[in-house]
Parts: structure tokens; C-alpha cells; sequence
């Protein structure tokens, strides 16, 4: 297989784990969801955005999945958020962090680790949504996505 770059003189086969290849180009989880039971949107200063939805059932996240316009290392971010946070309770999903997404990827470069950091504050606005939507269920309704 020839050498793919992802600029900056990156190989990304030689310089990233199979996790993060995975992680980078998987789209399964790509996709916007009609009335989520929690839904967050962050713009990062590079410009990228990601957009977070979550189901939840029996006090579990049973799904989580985004959309987002970003470059390839925000696409492996928001694909890692949802690999931790799927099956955790809101409780522990609160707990999932800018360093645990750096390294469930292996290899996400220095430079840029905020793409995690936008990846996991969009997610905890679609948490935070979602404790909203828990409180006051009838506003669920009438929100547009």
C-alpha cells in the first residue's frame, strides 16, 4: 500500500497506531439524530465544529453520534468520545476526559490535542442537554436540531 500523508510531512501509517487510523476515518457513528435525548455544539478557534447526540435508556448512553466539518484528527476525537462513552451511566460519562480520548487514539499529534478537547466539550453539552431535557422532557419536543 503506497504511504497516505496527512500534511506537515505526517505518514500516517508510520506515525499513527491502528487505533487512530480506525478511529479517523470511521463514519458509522456519523450521522445527525432526530430529537436526541441530549444534543451539544462546539466551535473550535480553528474553525472546526462538532455536533453531539445522545440516546439514553435505562440510565444508560446507548448511542452517541455527531456530525461534524472538521479535519481528519476532530473525525478520530468525536469517533473516540462515543467508543468511551457508549454503555457508561451520565454519571460516568461525566468523567471522560481530554486525556482519556488522547490516549484511547495512541497517536493523536501535540499540536493537535484540541481537537480532543472540542470532541469532549461538545460531548458534555449534549450531557448537560440532556440533564435539561430530564428536568423540564416536554421542551424535548420542540427543539430543532
Amino acid at each position: 500500500m503506497e504511504n497516505q500523508t496527512l500534511g506537515h510531512g505526517t505518514d500516517l501509517f508510520k506515525d499513527h497506531s491502528a487505533h487512530y487510523i480506525e478511529m479517523a476515518y470511521r463514519n458509522d457513528r456519523r450521522e445527525r439524530i432526530e430529537r436526541p435525548d441530549g444534543y451539544g455544539k462546539r466551535t473550535g478557534e480553528c474553525g472546526d465544529t462538532i455536533e453531539t447526540f445522545i440516546m439514553v435508556r435505562d440510565e444508560k448512553i446507548r448511542t452517541v453520534s455527531f456530525d461534524t466539518d472538521g479535519c481528519i484528527n476532530t473525525n478520530a476525537c468525536a469517533n473516540a468520545v462515543s467508543m468511551l462513552a457508549e454503555g457508561k451511566t451520565i454519571e460516568q460519562a461525566w468523567k471522560i476526559t481530554t486525556e482519556n480520548v488522547i490516549d484511547y487514539l495512541g497517536s493523536l499529534p501535540q499540536e493537535e490535542t484540541h481537537c480532543a478537547e472540542l470532541a469532549v466539550g461538545s460531548f458534555y453539552l449534549a450531557l448537560s442537554d440532556f440533564q435539561r431535557n430530564g428536568r423540564d422532557p416536554w421542551k424535548k419536543m420542540y427543539k430543532k436540531y
